[in-house]
């Protein structure tokens, strides 16, 4: 075992390695190059696709198109956001930040193509409910051959959505629970559970209807409380971003408890950071997006985009600026204590309890959309039949995650969550003449006033 255990603490450093950083975010910048800095082309119209303006009660499909963007959000939204992007800085230095923008704007692009090719392909199952994801892309897109591809996609999505996206989150907050309120772990664990049942069992569109509260609510009240800690050294701002924008191109120098670190090392911390959290290219968000209502995939891909820029360009900007300007990052902390140590910083007593709070809210809103991302692919390998054991399953394993120390299952988890880059990346290029036409059609009738109402 303790072989085994050593194999895969590795094999996740391989897997999540400069490779697939790089992989990540050179497709980001093809995608974004020819597809004509689409990012920027359609964010304003994805706003004001979110806002419901071309809301269509008749279009096929399950949740609208702000519950889609809700869900996918609050898979991304997460342990990322405050542990994640404190680890980046206390390893890579205030340069990292530079580099997690810059990967979360390429993202953008990534997140629109996988989007709109699970719209593009989706298809209804026996029961009549419209699913899609990548496994249905590389299936229908690029024929029956191909279908081993879409069978270890769903595979390594099921195994994800079991670890990383759900043990992994409850044994955090189990933790941090723990040591800011002495809550139980076991109590922890069975709540989890059983709220994430609750909202399960209703399918994509109680999940739907949830997240469209629960994302809003605790990103409006993260930010707010981000912006107040910003606000509070306003003055410093200017400075830092000079810093930031330095560090990102010479490297950082020791200072306080930081041990100073390199250009390579502080770009690899950067992106991979952002690649993880935001989840562009992993192909998860294209399976919520594929319950939206309408008859326009394109239009869904678009609000897509919105994910990276809300989950990295903002989020986790706030939560680095926030480290950055208390100075905490040079000090020896890590992860979740050195973002609450940021925020008592400026707000004495904030952090202590706000960050322990938005650390339960945000894995809570991870495991309600994962265990869609999990139902979609029980649901393509073994049918309806597999859907309700699932969810049982999974709800225990919320349980199991707060009690138990489970480093190679979450290892496992890793190396599944970075794998399912390799199929998801191979439908969408393959594809990608096929989006490229779609897009192009797509913004030639907007622009001649088609969708006008």
């Amino acid at each position: 075992m303790e072989t085994i255990n050593q194999f895969l603490s590795a094999a996740v450093g391989y897997v999540w390695g400069l490779p697939l950083v790089v992989t990540l975010v050179f497709s980001g910048l093809f995608f974004s190059i020819f597809l004509g800095g689409i990012q920027w082309k359609g964010f304003f119209h994805a706003i004001r696709v979110v806002k419901g303006t071309y809301d269509d009660k008749n279009a096929p499909g399950q949740i609208s198109h702000f519950q889609a963007l809700t869900t996918a959000l609050s898979a991304t939204v997460g342990l990322g956001n405050i542990a994640g992007v404190a680890v980046a800085i206390h390893i890579g230095g205030p340069g990292a930040t530079f580099w997690m923008v810059m990967t979360g704007l390429v993202g953008m692009a990534t997140k629109f193509s996988e989007c709109s090719l699970a719209l593009m392909y989706r298809e209804v199952d026996e029961d009549g409910i419209l699913t899609g994801g990548p496994m249905y892309y590389i299936e229908r897109g690029l024929g029956k051959t191909w279908k081993p591809l879409a069978i270890f996609f769903s595979f390594a999505a099921i195994a994800s959505s079991f670890g990383a996206s759900n043990m992994f989150q409850t044994n955090q907050v189990a933790n941090i629970l723990y040591k800011a309120f002495e809550i139980p772990h076991l109590m922890t664990g069975v709540s989890i559970a059983v709220l994430t049942g609750i909202v399960i069992i209703g399918g994509i569109q109680r999940i739907g209807q949830v997240t469209a509260i629960l994302v809003p609510v605790m990103g409006g009240i993260y930010v707010l409380g981000a912006l107040l800690v910003i606000g509070m050294n306003i003055s410093e701002v200017p400075g830092l971003i000079f810093l930031i924008i330095k560090s990102a191109f010479t490297g950082t120098a020791a200072t306080g408890g930081f041990a100073g670190i390199a250009v390579s090392e502080v770009l690899r911390q950067g992106v991979k950071r952002a690649c993880f959290s935001n989840e562009a290219g992993l192909g998860s968000a294209p399976m919520a997006h594929a319950a939206a209502s309408t008859k326009e995939p394109i239009r869904e891909g678009v609000v897509a985009l919105l994910e990276p820029f809300v989950d990295t360009v903002v989020i986790c900007t706030m939560t680095a600026l926030v480290i950055l300007l208390s100075g905490a990052w040079t000090q020896d902390a890590n992860g979740v204590e050195l973002t609450a140590i940021a925020f008592d910083s400026a707000i004495p007593g904030f952090g202590k309890y706000f960050v322990p709070v938005a650390v339960a809210l945000f894995a809570y809103s991870t495991l309600l959309s994962w265990s869609y991302y999990g139902e979609v692919s029980v649901r393509y390998l073994f049918g309806q039949r597999g859907i309700l054991p699932y969810k049982f399953v999974f709800c225990l394993a919320a349980i199991i995650g707060a009690v138990w120390k489970l480093g190679p299952v979450i290892d496992f988890s890793d190396i599944m969550l970075g794998l399912m880059v390799v199929p998801n990346l191979i439908g969408v290029y393959f594809l990608f003449p096929k989006l490229r036409t779609a897009t192009q059609d797509y913004f030639r009738r907007l622009d001649a006033g088609d969708f006008d109402q």
